[in-house]
């Protein structure tokens, strides 16, 4: 197992659509996503696409934890269950509804920055698991915004080719900065 490095934007591999992966079973499968956890476990993050580490398959990697949905999604009270560590191998995302919803995102392929990207609020997902059974799931709020930002390496786009309004990008410490002045206001 290793920590791969991470591509930055502007690097090709992030520009293309990856290649579909033939057998989800496969060794040099298995060793990738065992590599890209060490990558995520090392350098943090909700997820990692394989296309991030040098490699143009359709390979993503995420986890949601329940605090973090909580945060994210505004939840009051329990904190709900987060979702396990898991890998999708060829995902397919549908739509189940045209909603959208603005939220804050950066990205270990765009170092130090972030801005607000739009992202449908529930969606369908299915995916091959490594031992080749389908993973098929629904999910809405931050868990669909996670889904929806790693699949999107898969086909060459970043999250700042999403954003409809280039005013909200900026660098994370100063939004943090700021954020923090606004709540205290």
């Amino acid at each position: 197992m290793a920590i791969l490095k991470i591509a930055r934007m502007g690097h090709p591999v992030l520009k293309r659509v990856a290649a579909p992966v033939l057998d989800p079973t496969a060794p040099e499968i298995h060793k990738l996503i065992n590599d890209m956890l060490d990558t995520l476990s090392d350098i943090g993050g909700a997820g990692l696409a394989a296309p991030q580490v040098h490699v143009p398959l359709r390979v993503v990697i995420f986890h949601v934890p329940g605090a973090r949905l909580a945060r994210e999604d505004g939840t009051d009270g329990e904190v709900p269950a987060g979702v396990p560590l898991t890998a999708l191998i060829n995902p397919e995302i549908q739509p189940l509804s045209d909603e959208q919803i603005d939220g804050l995102e950066a990205c270990l392929s765009v170092p130090g920055l972030a801005g607000m990207v739009p992202r449908f609020r529930h969606i369908r997902y299915r995916a091959l698991a490594p031992d080749g059974s389908v993973i098929e799931r629904e999910a809405s709020g931050f868990h669909a915004r996670v889904v929806q930002h790693e699949c999107d390496h898969l086909d060459g786009i970043l999250y700042p080719m999403r954003m409809r309004d280039m005013s909200s990008l900026g660098f994370v410490e100063e939004l943090r900065r700021f954020e923090d002045r606004q709540a205290e206001d």
